[in-house]
């Protein structure tokens, strides 16, 4: 008899010790959740982040050591916006001084500044402490701005700086996620609900899903001690554990279902499913780890940080699909249907096959060739506005207008530029050529006070280091981040600080800054995304072709998967670098696509879209090992499927839609990304362009090899894996 594969002997010994598994499974994520709290995370730090040159001056600049302590600006303006009163604003600043330097937390407060335009008055403020957590530190800060601003009508007193624009900014984002995540929990149980007609059925996935999260939160915590983690992590790590965890316990719970209504026991249901739709489950995981860690070849620290936390919430939502979820329907039984939902239950429950299936794939199997022009022909429409996609970092110009400390901060910058977007210059040399560097830098700074390129609001000081090798000064200038006219004066800022070194022959230096840093990455991301694409196709070909046996199948599901990642880039140009759908998702266009955006949603989506290939061309190739021919094949895999892909894939969009409604331009474009390639993959992708290309393609679906014959020569098998062979 021939052994039983991994898959099942695990689910057996679950569903038959269903205490021992379901506590080993506690204990497991309770574990890294300890775990990840007693060693805290190792966060990246700016000179690990940075690439090409401005990389090189985050380096610089921390060789330095320069302490680094907490800046606030209270600014003080008309209530109106128009001309100052300069002694009620004297006054004012006389208060915010006065009220400052009695606070414990605050070290020193300088000079009131006036604006070139006499519009503003700014009053500096230096906080004790570091700047990590200044945001906790400054609120009373913020009390006795408000206690100013109440004392003296008339004038607008407001604070922007490291810790006030960092709370204001956490503020609005936290209360962002808690919203989604408010959202994005009862739309899941609803989905699911109408899926399965059942209470416990449905919040099954979304408890598994969560402690999958949670595990997997507390083990990328323990990572980042060997690869750094980015503050995005956590955010990443939800939305893929959401999405992956709820599917594969959805694959799972469907097959053990359909099983359990054909007759099959309890014990053997749970088999079944585990050797059809958890081998299914281990092979999509896989395929999603595969193409998530493509993204250690952009050899670039904040996406090896998202390749690892997405890879930690595959591999263990995969494990939990394979242990646990066996266990808990061995436990439950029956259970596991109750209670039901009188008119869900009985849609969910009809013995007869679903119409609209059967429809829906008509044209496909009838004439294929047409459906499959007109289905890619659509698809490679929506894509075409992806040839002009423009990338760009974000920046404080696509953060809202309805943030608080955001309208501050565009206040600020209106009257004083160099407080604004900033190029940082750094040099290091050795300490006996300090003065020749400081020299230079003057040099540098007459230059910038005689180009309109750069602000002029105040004279940039230069900082010394302790042991005189590092100088740096900050150049502002008056444009906003993402402008031509910040990356012009970047460019020009770039070409003379070489001419300004000349004379300092063992002199390094480099132009840095939140303008550097964008184009930098950009040009980065550029140059290595041929390297990830490349690693993801070669590596998901190879992967698909040993499954299936079969290079059509590994190449048709390439061609898929990049039609749809496409598609979904089209709809992505189309709706963020116009104005056209502004209103609609509230937000400002700037013209382009976040640039870290297309790299990650590739190897997503790739890996996502996997998933369902795996799980419907299974179910394909199941019924083709039963002796149907391929248009029977199909129409029964897909039919057969249909229902489960469809569920899944409104759950995820769902998910991600939400992510639409954020507020931060990154998200709203990742959430609208994802949504949008899920959608086309599961209606038009599964239900046109797959059926069309395997019933053109006809036996060569499995060449090299052979799977179908006929159903009066079907053979008895002793197992139910889809990997039987003739």
């Amino acid at each position: 008899m021939r052994k039983k594969p991994a898959t099942v002997r695990m689910a057996r010994w679950s569903a038959t010790h269903p205490w021992s598994a379901i506590g080993l499974w506690i204990a497991f994520v309770a574990l890294c959740l300890f775990l990840g709290g007693a060693v805290g995370t190792n966060a990246i730090s700016d000179e690990e982040s940075g690439v090409r040159e401005s990389g090189r001056a985050g380096k610089i600049v921390h060789s330095g050591d320069f302490p680094e302590k907490p800046e606030e600006n209270v600014l003080i303006t008309a209530e109106s916006g128009g001309r100052l009163d300069k002694d009620a604003a004297g006054r004012a600043a006389a208060d915010v001084t006065r009220r400052m330097k009695a606070l414990s937390g605050v070290e020193s407060v300088g000079e009131p500044v006036a604006s070139p335009d006499g519009k503003a008055l700014l009053v500096p403020v230096t906080m004790k402490g570091d700047t990590e957590n200044a945001d906790t530190r400054v609120q009373p800060l913020l009390d006795a701005g408000a206690a100013v601003q109440k004392a003296h009508r008339g004038l607008r007193v407001e604070q922007v700086g490291t810790g006030s624009t960092a709370k204001g900014l956490t503020e609005t984002l936290g209360e962002d996620f808690e919203k989604a995540e408010l959202i994005s929990l009862p739309l899941t149980l609803l989905i699911l609900l109408v899926v399965f007609g059942a209470v416990i059925a449905a919040g099954v996935p979304v408890v598994l899903a969560l402690s999958c999260v949670g595990a997997a939160i507390g083990l990328s915590t323990l990572a980042s001690h060997v690869l750094p983690e980015t503050s995005a992590v956590s955010n990443v790590i939800l939305l893929m554990g959401m999405a992956v965890g709820v599917d594969y316990s959805l694959f799972y719970l469907k097959r053990e279902r359909e099983e359990r209504q054909k007759g099959r026991s309890h014990i053997d249901a749970i088999e079944i499913a585990a050797e059809t739709s958890g081998h299914t489950v281990m092979v999509s995981g896989t395929t999603v780890i595969v193409s998530m860690a493509g993204l250690y070849l952009a050899n670039e620290a904040t996406f090896a940080s998202l390749a690892t936390g997405s890879i930690i919430v595959v591999a263990v939502a995969v494990l939990a699909s394979l242990t646990v979820l066996p266990a808990l329907l061995g436990k439950l039984g029956r259970w596991v249907d109750r209670p039901r939902v009188p008119l869900l239950w009985r849609l969910t429950m009809r013995p007869n096959e679903s119409r609209l299936w059967p429809a829906l794939l008509r044209p496909a199997l009838v004439k294929p060739v047409g459906t499959l022009v007109v289905s890619v022909g659509a698809l490679v429409l929506l894509a075409l506005p992806a040839l002009d996609m423009q990338l760009k970092q974000p920046g404080s110009d696509d953060l809202s207008r309805d943030i608080p400390v955001v309208r501050s901060m565009d206040r600020l910058t209106a009257s004083f530029p160099s407080k604004g977007t900033v190029h940082q210059v750094a040099v290091r040399a050795p300490a006996d050529q300090a003065d020749e560097v400081k020299a230079a830098l003057k040099g540098l700074l007459a230059r910038t006070a005689e180009n309109d390129l750069f602000a002029h609001d105040q004279t940039p000081a230069i900082k010394e280091s302790a042991d005189r090798t590092v100088h740096t000064v900050d150049v502002g200038t008056p444009y906003q981040p993402k402008s031509d006219g910040a990356k012009r004066s970047l460019d020009v800022l770039r070409s003379w600080v070489p001419r300004a070194l000349v004379e300092v022959p063992d002199a390094e230096g480099a132009v840095g800054g939140k303008v550097a840093q964008g184009v930098d990455f950009t040009g980065h991301l550029e140059e290595r995304m041929p390297w990830v694409v490349g690693f993801v196709l070669l590596l998901t070909f190879g992967m698909m072709a040993v499954i299936f046996r079969s290079l059509a199948v590994a190449l048709s599901a390439i061609f898929l998967n990049l039609l749809s990642a496409a598609a979904s880039f089209g709809v992505l140009v189309s709706v963020f670098q116009h104005t056209w759908a502004e209103d609609l998702l509230d937000f400002h266009s700037s013209g382009a696509v976040v640039s870290w955006l297309p790299l990650f949603l590739f190897v997503v989506l790739f890996g996502l879209s996997m998933d369902y290939h795996v799980f419907v061309v299974s179910r394909i190739r199941e019924a083709a090992l039963g002796g149907a021919d391929i248009k029977d094949a199909v129409r029964e895999g897909i039919t057969r499927s249909a229902g489960v892909v469809t569920s899944a894939a409104m759950v995820m969009v769902g998910v991600f839609s939400i992510f639409g409604t954020l507020s931060m331009v990154e998200f709203k474009q990742l959430g609208v990304g994802l949504a949008a390639a899920i959608l086309l993959d599961a209606v038009v992708i599964r239900i046109f362009v797959l059926p069309a290309l395997m019933a053109v393609l006809g036996t060569w679906n499995w060449w090299p090899g052979r799977v179908s014959g006929s159903r009066s020569r079907r053979r008895p098998r002793s197992d139910h894996s889809w990997e039987a062979r003739e």
